[in-house]
């Protein structure tokens, strides 16, 4: 059996559809489904390893803590951190950056300070900036991006030569563009100017291999649930130094070092930005879902995935009136696209009932579609193990679709 045909005999949905019909699961950046492996990994720790951890002595507990500590070892390896420390367990990478946005905020922004990010961020990725900067009196700007989606850096020097910018946070690939961006060089200039990076790796966690010292961020922030593990786990990564200069920002059971009646020290990190009872059987779904993403990381499995990239690039810039946003040779598995005359939601929901399951909307980048002059857009986001009878069968529907609604 080939390893894209074994992969794909881990999933469940492939062979036993929705609602009685087949799908094609092409919704991966939102969320992306669970093989089957895990999902008995998951059950069997729900009835044999259910305790809270790092509390007691008894068996289960002790087991429940040794699989949440291996699935931290297992991310440190995964992204080559220097150290288990250096990894903080959240809930995806939404509540990774209001963490990040909360502590770094609190001892190192103050008055007239700027945060950078650029127009082509996720809300979660602009929100949580935008709510800090309010509470401290600073501005939040942009590193504006160009027709094509790229980034233009060619004003970054301007807005970092003042010595106001704390901090830059920008994607390693877009949501809604699919452009991988060009990280390592906003990293090396920031760095010059002595301004610390954060990148939101919601999506480049699963496209790219990431190797947190070889890029030399300071911080790097994704979620389980893009990438095969349960939902409600993510990850924030951070150096050493930084996690252990930051305050905490939330306070309860675990992050406590002692605590009095006068006042409280604080635990060490990754503990001391973990307080409460965490999502412990769901994180501890990292570990098996980092061994399954290294399949994908084969050479069949990339080779499939560049196969995917090239015909639906080429296949959906062929349709006469459909126009893909962003142009780029560093693209990955994810495009956007919007239909003259044609509302996106029509699509998908036409889509839908030929078996594919399609995002539309803003993609929660209103501002960026907005930019673009549109109220919303279609994206498909496929996996590596699809196939390109899938994206073939797509492209027939989808223009069966517009041709149905113009």
């Amino acid at each position: 059996m080939k390893l894209i045909e074994q992969i794909r005999s881990e999933f469940s949905y492939i062979s036993q559809g929705c609602n009685g019909r087949s799908v094609v699961y092409f919704d991966n950046a939102a969320t992306s489904q669970r093989p089957d492996s895990l999902l008995r990994k998951l059950d069997e720790w729900q009835r044999y390893a259910n305790a809270n951890v790092h509390r007691a002595v008894h068996c289960l507990s002790a087991n429940a803590t040794e699989h949440y500590e291996a699935a931290r070892v297992a991310v440190r390896d995964f992204i080559n951190a220097s150290s288990e420390r250096e990894i903080i367990f959240t809930s995806g990478t939404t509540a990774s950056i209001n963490l990040l946005a909360n502590i770094f905020s609190q001892a190192k922004i103050g008055q007239g300070d700027i945060v950078l990010i650029t127009q082509a961020e996720h809300h979660s990725n602009m929100v949580p900036w935008q709510m800090v900067c309010k509470s401290r009196g600073a501005r939040l700007e942009y590193i504006p991006i160009k027709e094509n989606g790229e980034w233009d850096l060619s004003i970054l020097d301007g807005l970092l030569a003042s010595s106001r910018v704390k901090i830059i946070s920008a994607a390693h690939i877009s949501n809604v563009l699919g452009i991988v961006n060009p990280v390592e060089e906003l990293i090396k200039k920031a760095h010059s100017y002595g301004v610390p990076v954060h990148i939101d790796g919601a999506q480049g966690i699963v496209h790219s291999k990431v190797d947190v010292r070889a890029l030399d961020c300071d911080f790097y922030s994704f979620s389980g649930h893009k990438m095969y593990a349960a939902t409600g786990t993510g990850v924030l990564y951070g150096k050493l130094h930084f996690l252990e200069e930051l305050p905490p920002w939330m306070g309860g059971g675990d992050m406590v070092d002692t605590v009095t009646y006068s006042g409280t020290t604080y635990n060490v990190p990754p503990l001391k930005f973990e307080a409460g009872t965490p999502n412990f059987i769901g994180q501890a779904t990292l570990l098996p879902a980092i061994e399954f993403m290294k399949k994908l990381r084969s050479s069949e499995m990339i080779e499939n995935e560049k196969r995917l990239i090239a015909y639906l690039e080429e296949e959906l810039r062929r349709i006469d009136g459909l126009r893909v946003l962003g142009d780029s040779p560093a693209r990955t598995l994810l495009f956007s696209f919007v239909v003259d005359g044609v509302h996106h939601s029509d699509i998908a929901t036409l889509m839908d009932q030929m078996g594919f399951a399609l995002r539309s909307g803003l993609l929660c980048s209103e501002p960026l579609i907005e930019k673009y002059g549109y109220n919303g857009v279609v994206r498909i986001s496929p996996a590596p193990y699809n196939t390109l009878e899938e994206c073939e069968r797509f492209i027939k529907s989808l223009g069966k679709v517009i041709s149905m609604l113009k």
